[in-house]
């Protein structure tokens, strides 16, 4: 029986040598002025040889006013000039030089930018401040550097850009109703809540080349009482379509959901964000799917795969565990998968204290060379 997660999938002009995706996570590698630094040069070259055909890089930021933390990558700041494209453009060939896709996740952060000058659809409070409400000028401005973002991806040399509607960001904050209180066109019922990222989506497929691939971090459930479901979400996820987006990157969760003991449970499990990537597949056949969420052995993604439930499988914590991680589960390599271990929280805690994360189960030297680089 041939192993599907090592077979080629066709993604609109790309063509992936496998089915494995290294998904966006955040580590804090950026130093605070927001450029490429070697440490993400080093570690995007070692995700682009894993062997994965095709990774994400997290949260590279629109505009300052939506950077959720100072240690993040900026497509551009307040000048909105081409100062940051020279390490974007080394950092998509680091990650093609070792054979993967290389794909720029853009991102603002809305009421959750650790910022005073924040911004977000309505005046929530969030982290103990009340972000400013976006009016027409800030909309029209935030859209038009989210579309900036985009042609700069391309110019760098990705293979293809991802908006990070996920995590409970700005674009999500629009389609939710609980984030959402406007009266104008971008809030009100559910379809005017989609207004906002569908502009989005239209200005960034607008600002790349026909053809040139646009994907989706797609939150398809809060965790939340009051939260997104798929009930919200599906019908969204089928203008998304309808708009020219080529791939959903399923996720569920996000920060006020994160700290929660149900959801804490949930993250224990292993695929436990699988049956909303299969939600998601069964109600668009036609769109290229990843599925998440802890997918630790080789042998579930591949029943993910023949369930029909994705057409990719996405490793974010369990590839920073073990970058052989493919290559090992196609058997290149005799070891040993070191697994992401359920309940540890060291990566998540060193970027919360705004320090360059790694991984418990690295070994011991990788470790030290590690802390010694970064000052601890």
């Amino acid at each position: 029986m041939t192993n599907i997660l090592f077979t080629p999938f066709q993604l609109g002009p790309l063509t992936l040598a496998n089915r494995v995706v290294g998904l966006p996570m955040y580590l804090a590698y950026p130093d605070p002025d927001h450029f490429v630094n070697a440490l993400v040069l080093d570690y995007y070259a070692e995700m682009g040889a894993s062997g994965a055909a095709m990774v994400v890089v997290e949260n590279a930021t629109v505009e300052p006013r939506g950077l959720c933390n100072p240690r993040t990558l900026l497509t551009a700041d307040e000048s909105q000039d081409d100062r940051f494209l020279p390490g974007l453009t080394k950092l998509a060939a680091a990650i093609q030089r070792g054979g993967a896709k290389a794909v720029l996740q853009i991102h603002h952060a809305g009421r959750f930018a650790k910022r005073p000058d924040r911004v977000a659809p309505s005046a929530i409070t969030t982290w103990g401040a009340v972000p400013k409400v976006m009016d027409q000028a800030d909309i029209d401005g935030t859209i038009a550097a989210f579309a900036a973002g985009a042609r700069r991806a391309e110019q760098a040399g990705f293979d293809a850009v991802e908006l990070h509607g996920g995590t409970g960001y700005l674009l999500s904050q629009f389609l939710a109703a609980r984030t959402n209180a406007r009266d104008d066109r971008y809030g009100g019922d559910a379809t005017r809540r989609m207004v906002f990222p569908l502009e989005v989506v239209a200005a960034v497929r607008a600002a790349v080349s026909p053809g040139f691939p646009v994907g989706y971090r797609f939150l398809a459930d809060e965790y939340l009482s009051d939260g997104l479901t798929l009930t919200d979400t599906l019908p969204f996820a089928r203008r998304l379509a309808d708009a020219g987006i080529d791939y959903l990157s399923v996720m569920a969760g996000g920060y006020d959901s994160f700290s929660l003991p149900s959801y804490l449970e949930e993250d224990r499990k292993e695929g436990f964000m699988v049956p909303f990537a299969h939600a998601v597949k069964q109600a668009l056949p036609h769109m290229a799917v990843i599925a998440a969420g802890r997918i630790q052995d080789p042998v579930k993604a591949e029943e993910v795969l023949r369930a029909g439930s994705a057409d990719l499988v996405g490793l974010g914590r369990v590839l920073f565990a073990d970058p052989l991680w493919p290559r090992k589960a196609r058997g290149e390599i005799a070891l040993p998968i070191e697994p992401c271990q359920v309940g540890c929280i060291l990566c998540n805690r060193r970027v919360i204290d705004q320090r360059p994360a790694y991984c418990a189960r690295w070994t011991q030297d990788r470790r030290e060379q590690f802390l010694a680089r970064v000052g601890g």
